[in-house]
């Protein structure tokens, strides 16, 4: 145990890591021990290991890392792309972080420099996401990439590779990260349409969405 984080407070952000990496499987974002996830608590980062499926995560299995990537809990080795999460929460405000090979999104990867802005919930992301420049998976140089990708942004596509996404809690990450690829799924649907092309919202009508969703759902 830490002398800065509550035991307890590791716990419970482990098992939310491990719930979420479990969800990200059943909702087909990844395949196998594709993708990772990552919290914040504290000063502490606890992140998915490396190469281990995760319905086979116990609570004796939690790994975190401060936030120059000493690892401080745990005997398994943290995933390849640390360095991703590490700059993200260097860069950002975020709590969680999201990272998935997710088909649609890795596809529209390839295609075009931005995620063209098909539906409103583009504003709920920050605007257009954009498309990183490729780099070899678990390097400083991808994580560099990302960060220039996600200026202003919550999410980011990785060009022939997958999604990144960020939020304030896991639930918000995953979220985000579901309706990311579900909007790559649309857009290639309409884009694919002989003889027709999408319309595309305006910059004024996603600030308008943007205005909507800050009074949106309960109080």
């Amino acid at each position: 145990m830490t002398d800065y984080v509550r035991q307890d407070a590791i716990d419970e952000t482990w098992r939310a890591v491990v719930d979420t990496a479990r969800r990200t499987a059943r909702d087909g974002l990844v395949v196998g021990t594709s993708g990772n996830v990552s919290a914040r608590v504290g000063d502490l980062v606890l992140v998915t290991p490396s190469g281990v499926p995760y319905d086979r995560l116990t609570p004796d299995d939690t790994v975190a890392v401060d936030l120059d990537g000493r690892q401080v809990l745990g005997s398994l080795r943290p995933t390849s792309e640390l360095p991703l999460h590490l700059a993200v929460y260097r860069e950002t405000d975020a709590r969680a972080v999201v990272h998935t090979h997710a088909a649609h999104a890795t596809a529209v990867s390839t295609l075009v420099p931005e995620l063209p802005p098909i539906h409103y919930m583009t504003a709920e992301l920050g605007g257009p996401v954009r498309v990183a420049d490729y780099a070899l998976y678990g390097t400083e140089e991808l994580a560099r990439n990302l960060i220039r990708a996600l200026d202003g942004r919550s999410a980011a596509l990785l060009r022939n590779h997958g999604t990144v996404v960020h939020g304030a809690t896991l639930d918000q990450a995953h979220a985000r990260t579901a309706q990311l690829e579900w909007m790559c799924h649309v857009w290639l649907l309409a884009s694919s349409v002989p003889g027709r092309t999408p319309s595309l919202l305006t910059p004024p009508q996603l600030a308008e969405a943007s205005t909507q969703f800050q009074t949106y759902g309960q109080p």
